[in-house]
């Protein structure tokens, strides 16, 4: 069965002196990580330092980096020690540690592979609201183990908002970049609570800011599928039906109930439209089944597929949210 996609042509461009920190987060990626390395060197855009945040790897991939240092200097790859409280942390430490010297901020995972103008094609799009904290993301090629494209990341058509995003993650990390005042915002995440997903967060916290977050229907890079992949594709259907049934079980309020105390300190940064929608959803919520009727119509929530739409009506009406 074959799929196919557009990878959009470069767009000719001023913007190759602007600095990109490459945040790839590893943890026993020896398997495939030579090649997302190589995907990142061959980058059309060339103005880039990889900062890698290895969480305690005991098999081999800290001696690959270190290889990629000596052919590459260690001014282009830079190691740093992880934090070890899981993926998600390691990628918010990592955007810190890297420092504030750069224009933008990619997330990179240590199993992908990207095509040769993703930075390029995130970068034209940022450089269009460089005032505005403002998130690129986007559509992924599906790989298999071996990298034979094998379909497509889900195309989502809504436009991402944050009332999008308190009920929804649409786009994976691993297509993520961020521009500096997106960034500046993300880093002051409270150290002390558990992120659900790093891609999640960013998402909720830049649009409930009054940011931008951009999702890319071309898509830029290759997810490869694993059995070691921390989040599946959610492309074939059992997949999503263990989505609906997770949603139905508990856990889609259990990480509602997380990412609303991540959202507490920020309350005052939220734009006041977002800040009555997020006290509408906070305080009803979890109330008495006409209060959460009056909650759909108070915040206008909604995910991305019609499937998805009514799985949320569902979880309202049987107080699984």
């Amino acid at each position: 069965m074959g799929f196919s996609y557009q990878v959009r042509k470069p767009i000719p461009n001023m913007k190759m002196d602007k600095r990109v920190a490459i945040l790839l987060c590893t943890y026993n990626g020896s398997k495939f990580i030579r090649k997302q390395l190589d995907s990142i060197t061959n980058q059309t855009h060339q103005n880039w330092v990889i900062f890698a945040s290895d969480d305690g790897s005991t098999d081999g991939t800290l001696e690959i980096i270190h290889e990629y240092q000596r052919n590459y200097g260690e001014d282009k790859i830079v190691l740093l020690r992880g934090p070890n409280k899981g993926f998600a942390w390691n990628f918010i430490s990592a955007l810190e540690s890297c420092g504030d010297d750069f224009d933008y901020y990619a997330f990179s995972d240590q199993d992908d592979e990207w095509v040769e103008n993703k930075l390029s094609h995130a970068l034209d799009y940022l450089a269009q609201n460089p005032q505005t904290p403002s998130v690129y993301c986007g559509r992924t090629i599906l790989t298999d183990e071996e990298g034979e494209v094998i379909g497509l990341s889900p195309l989502f058509d809504k436009i991402p908002s944050f009332r999008n995003a308190l009920v929804q993650s649409i786009a994976g990390g691993n297509t993520m970049v961020l521009n500096k005042q997106a960034r500046d915002i993300v880093i002051e995440t409270p150290k002390w609570q558990e992120i659900i997903s790093h891609d999640w967060w960013v998402y909720i916290l830049i649009t409930g800011c009054g940011g931008d977050v951009h999702y890319d229907s071309s898509p830029t890079i290759k997810y490869r599928q694993h059995q070691e992949n921390l989040i599946g594709s959610n492309l074939t259907m059992i997949a999503r039906a263990q989505r609906i049934k997770k949603l139905m079980g508990g856990h889609f309020k259990r990480w509602n109930d997380k990412n609303l105390e991540l959202i507490k300190p920020f309350r005052n940064r939220l734009t006041p439209e977002n800040a009555k929608i997020l006290s509408s959803f906070d305080s009803k919520r979890n109330a008495n089944f006409f209060a959460r009727i009056r909650m759909i119509f108070e915040t206008r929530l909604y995910r991305q597929t019609w499937c998805g739409n009514i799985a949320l009506i569902a979880a309202i009406f049987l107080n699984k949210i």
